[in-house]
């Protein structure tokens, strides 16, 4: 189903921190025949693709697929030839600069972490949260009780409780991780778009990454891209196999494993 398309294309007026996402009628996300091209290169040819409300998405595929170039375009980094992007029923992303975009509920978290190193675990959150940004302020101005409840809240989600008053340079490498998701997460998003996780990650930061995400789906929609195949295989619900800007396949890890096409240009023998 297509979403309403605002046709006015005023969207200054808008209170950017506090927009309802419409998911009533229709997805999360919405992608229809995006097209990137890169003098004559298509980054993107005719992507067409939905993110359900809730849903944990996998996105896998060859290096060159169009991956990165699809969440550029989600996040308005890049903007496609032709296509249409909403989020939920009413929000038209290709009208939005790429403030607007965050603001209205999407997180990226891209694959090396970019965390506060001198600062404390705890100020890195204070300091990602909604409202103006900036060091005087996450360190100076008091925070209300509810900021300080949902920095306590996502500080338990992403397991750093106790790591709180630590300075986040000391943080190993998933915990750092760990710490760039729950700076996302203060913003309170309702797409979470998370770049190859756990590259990088012991055997047992990459298990408690698997639950993490696994739990942020619901609440939230999250859309994985990696290329750890055990991994996607740990938390996949559906699979999205991207090759030459398209979706090639599209379905369960099951599935997706059988297809010949994707085992012939990915997945190998």
């Amino acid at each position: 189903m297509r979403p309403w398309r605002d046709r006015t294309g005023v969207f200054e007026t808008l209170d950017y921190d506090h927009v309802t996402i419409d998911t009533s009628h229709g997805p999360m996300l919405y992608m229809e025949d995006i097209t990137v091209s890169f003098d004559g290169f298509k980054a993107l040819n005719n992507l067409t693709l939905t993110i359900d409300d809730g849903e944990l998405r996998c996105i896998i595929g060859p290096n060159g697929a169009g991956k990165t170039t699809m969440m550029d375009v989600i996040t308005g980094k890049t903007r496609p030839d032709s296509g249409t992007v909403f989020l939920g029923q009413t929000l038209d992303l290709l009208k939005m600069s790429e403030t607007q975009i965050s603001r209205v509920g999407i997180g990226r978290k891209f694959q090396k972490p970019t965390v506060f190193e001198n600062l404390e675990v705890r100020e890195n959150l204070a300091l990602a949260m909604k409202g103006p940004r900036s060091v005087w302020r996450a360190l100076v101005i008091k925070l209300t009780g509810d900021q300080r409840d949902t920095i306590d809240d996502v500080l338990n989600t992403i397991g750093l409780t106790a790591q709180s008053l630590n300075l986040a340079g000391g943080l190993s490498h998933g915990q750092k991780q760990w710490l760039e998701i729950g700076m996302l997460l203060v913003q309170q998003p309702r797409l979470l778009l998370v770049d190859e996780p756990v590259a990088g990650m012991t055997h047992a930061e990459t298990e408690r990454t698997a639950e993490l995400l696994t739990q942020l789906a619901g609440e939230r929609s999250v859309v994985v891209i990696e290329h750890d195949m055990e991994f996607v295989r740990s938390i996949a619900r559906t699979v999205t196999v991207l090759h030459e800007g398209s979706v090639l396949a599209e379905g369960s890890m099951s599935e997706v494993q059988q297809n010949p096409r994707v085992v012939e240009v990915y997945l190998g023998d």
